[in-house]
């Protein structure tokens, strides 16, 4: 390495460090911390990127010298349950689109650390609204398109911004798995046997695995190694679904595989949900304001109540968006949701404690806590007042630039 980049490499730590280091107090008028009651005139402390101390400003010792930030309303930093940002570029040109390979329908192998990208525009865009964590990767459309992993939206280096590199592989059920040009699958049912033949083919690869005898034991294969991980539970398949009878295929397909699974999308949720509540399996909610067409066509902005009300796990997501600026943002999905028979509270938890729990991270991230990372969004108002403006965002102890919108 140069003398010139191992200075700026150096520095680069230095200056992370630094910041690392400060001390920070967030003061907030209302401090909604998801583990408990809201706070009035509370204090949370940041030092060494984690939360130190929550609590009434009366009751909390501040230490002197350290930065104060001010807001009206606190949050935890706000977690996308599912979105290809990232991956799904703001230029909206085919070099810039990375969530979708289509040259062939099953591709599980395909790893979204390798394609992500930490410096697009989107990445900072939806930090500027609050979101500090995504759970993002290869998106739908495809039988099997990839895997997803889950990342902060800071530091822009990927590998400094990782929590989780393999969180779930990415599956479609029903129309938006359906090839082009008549090739396979071209039906619903062809989708499910091709899916069915793989992981059979799985187990299969696994068993043979187990062989006492190395030279009977079969070589590497990519594909069927990340289908044995959906197979004992380590990476659950998320199958992304709309249809109600593209829901039922999928809760037959884990019930037959013992397979752990998450429920994304799922418009036809609420003609179902006896069924889903029976599974046990998770929901990744359409976004609320998500177009109503073709196997859409049942979505409803009053889903989340009514899963709600089922006593269904659920969390909201910006999913994929078509049109620039190529991402929907979470903030105003659960807003849309609170305005339509979900509570304000709950409405919040689906962007912060609810969508951790459903992506494993909440011993990191989702509340304001001692010991969790220090990841907090604060707004000058309601944050689901669409006159509010979120005035700053500290994402693992850094406080970082929010552009005006």
């Amino acid at each position: 390495m140069k003398k010139s980049a191992r200075y700026f490499v150096t520095l680069a730590c230095l200056l992370a460090a630094t910041s690392l280091a400060e001390g920070i107090v967030v003061h907030g008028e209302i401090i909604h911390t998801m583990a408990g009651a809201i706070i009035r005139d509370g204090v949370v402390l940041i030092q060494h990127g984690k939360i130190e101390s929550v609590g009434e400003a009366a009751s909390v010792k501040i230490p002197a010298g350290w930065r104060v930030l001010k807001a009206r309303v606190v949050t935890p930093g706000l977690i996308d349950a599912h979105t290809v940002v990232g991956f799904s570029g703001i230029l909206n040109q085919p070099h810039d689109q990375e969530q979708l390979e289509k040259s062939t329908p099953l591709q599980p192998e395909l790893r979204a650390i390798d394609a992500y990208n930490g410096r697009d525009p989107l990445v900072e865009y939806v930090r500027s609204f609050g979101v500090t964590t995504l759970h993002t990767g290869h998106g739908p459309g495809a039988l099997i398109s990839g895997q997803t992993m889950i990342v902060k939206t800071y530091p822009l280096n990927v590998d400094l911004a990782l929590i989780n590199p393999a969180a779930m592989t990415a599956a479609t059920l029903g129309a938006g798995a359906k090839a082009e040009k008549d090739k396979a699958p071209g039906t619903a049912s062809k989708a499910v046997a091709m899916l069915r033949a793989e992981l059979i083919k799985a187990e299969d690869y696994v068993a043979k695995g187990k062989k006492s005898d190395i030279e009977k034991r079969p070589a590497r294969d990519l594909r069927l190694e990340v289908l044995a991980r959906a197979l004992d539970g380590e990476q659950p398949l998320l199958i992304t679904v709309h249809r109600h009878q593209d829901i039922l295929a999928a809760l037959r397909l884990a019930a037959e595989f013992k397979l752990k699974i998450v429920l994304d999308g799922v418009s036809d949720a609420p003609l179902v949900l006896d069924q889903i509540k029976q599974s046990g399996f998770p929901v990744f909610l359409h976004p609320t304001m998500y177009r109503a067409n073709n196997e859409t066509e049942n979505l409803s902005v009053e889903t989340a109540s009514k899963l709600r009300k089922a006593g269904i796990p659920f969390a909201l997501q910006s999913g994929f968006e078509n049109y620039v600026p190529k991402t929907r943002i979470v903030l105003f999905e659960a807003a849309i949701a609170a305005a339509n028979g979900l509570s304000q509270s709950d409405a919040l938890a689906a962007i912060t404690i609810d969508a951790a729990k459903l992506l494993g991270i909440q011993q990191r991230t989702g509340s304001l806590e001692i010991g969790k990372d220090a990841d907090l969004a604060l707004y000058d108002g309601d944050p689901f007042e669409y006159t509010t403006h979120c005035t700053g965002v500290v994402v693992s102890g850094v406080v970082t630039d929010v552009q005006p919108h």
